[in-house]
C-alpha cells in the first residue's frame, strides 16, 4: 500500500517522464523530406536578408519563400507567416532568424511544418517572458543602440554596423541598414501560446560572435530544445555572412543533405 502523497508524487513524476521521452523522440526523428522552405526575417531586417540563402536553396531543388513581416506585433507577424504557409503544397521547413524565432515557435505548430530551423534566434517556451530569460545572460551591446520615434524603433547606424552586421563589408552593411525594418515599440512584449520546438524536430545555428543576442543564451535555447546545432563564427547576420553554412543546415532539416 502507498499513501496518497506518495501516489501523487509518483504519478506526477511519471507524467513528466512521459513528456520528456516524447519530446526527446520528436527531436530524434529523422528529417522528413520537404521541398518547401519558408524563411522568416527578424527585427531590423526585411525579407531580402534571405537572398543569399534563397540563391542556394533554389538550385538544390527547393521552393523557397521569404515572409515580409510587418514587425508591428507578434500576432501580425504570425499571421503573415501563416499566410505563406497556407500556400505551400506539402511538408515545409520553417526557418526563423533573430526575433522570428518567436514567430516560428508560435506558427510552427501548423501541420505542414515538418521541421524548424533557428538562426541566431529567440526560442521562447509557451508563455515565457523572453526578456526575463535574456536578463539571466550577458547583455548584448546592440541593445544600447535602439533609436525610438513615433512608436517605432530602429538600430542606429553605428550599432547596426558594429553590433548587428559586424562581419559584413561596410558598404553592404550600410545598404542593409538603409532597408532595415522598423519595429513597433511593443513588438517584443508579445508572448507565444505555443512552443512548436517541443513537438517538431529542430535545428539551430549559433553565431559565436553575436552582439545582438548573447551566444550563451543561444546555446541555452538550442540545448533546451534538443536541436541539432552548429556554431558559426559570425555576427548576428550569419545568414548573410555565412550563407552556405545556413543553407546546409536548412537542407539537412529538409532531408536533402548528404
Amino acid at each position: 500500500m502507498i499513501d496518497r502523497r506518495t501516489f501523487s508524487a509518483t504519478l506526477i513524476a511519471g507524467v513528466a517522464t512521459s513528456l520528456f521521452v516524447r519530446s526527446t523522440k520528436a527531436q530524434a526523428q529523422p528529417a522528413v523530406s520537404a521541398r518547401n522552405v519558408v524563411l522568416v526575417h527578424g527585427a531590423y531586417a526585411d525579407g531580402s536578408c534571405w537572398s543569399e540563402v534563397i540563391g542556394r536553396l533554389q538550385p538544390a531543388g527547393l521552393n523557397a519563400t521569404a515572409v515580409q513581416n510587418p514587425l508591428t506585433s507578434l500576432a501580425d507577424d504570425v499571421a503573415a507567416t501563416r499566410r505563406i504557409l497556407a500556400l505551400q503544397d506539402g511538408p515545409t521547413v520553417l526557418v526563423g532568424h533573430s526575433w522570428a524565432g518567436t514567430v516560428i515557435s508560435e506558427a510552427g505548430v501548423d501541420p505542414k511544418v515538418s521541421a524548424l530551423v533557428y538562426v541566431a534566434a529567440r526560442a521562447p517556451d509557451a508563455g515565457e517572458d523572453y526578456t526575463a530569460l535574456a536578463a539571466k545572460f550577458p547583455t548584448p551591446p546592440a541593445s544600447a543602440g535602439l533609436v525610438k520615434s513615433g512608436g517605432f524603433a530602429q538600430l542606429s547606424e553605428e550599432a547596426f554596423l558594429r553590433d548587428f552586421a559586424g562581419d559584413i563589408e561596410a558598404a553592404k552593411a550600410r545598404i542593409l541598414y538603409a532597408v532595415q525594418g522598423r519595429i513597433s515599440d511593443t513588438l517584443f512584449s508579445g508572448r507565444t501560446t505555443n512552443a512548436a520546438w517541443r513537438s517538431k524536430p529542430s535545428w539551430y545555428a549559433i553565431s559565436t560572435e553575436d552582439r545582438t543576442i548573447s551566444p550563451a543564451l543561444e546555446r541555452f535555447m538550442a540545448d533546451r530544445m534538443k536541436a541539432k546545432t552548429i556554431e558559426v563564427k559570425a555576427s548576428h547576420l550569419s545568414l548573410i555572412s555565412h550563407p552556405q553554412e545556413i543553407t546546409d543546415l536548412i537542407l539537412d532539416a529538409a532531408g536533402h543533405s548528404g
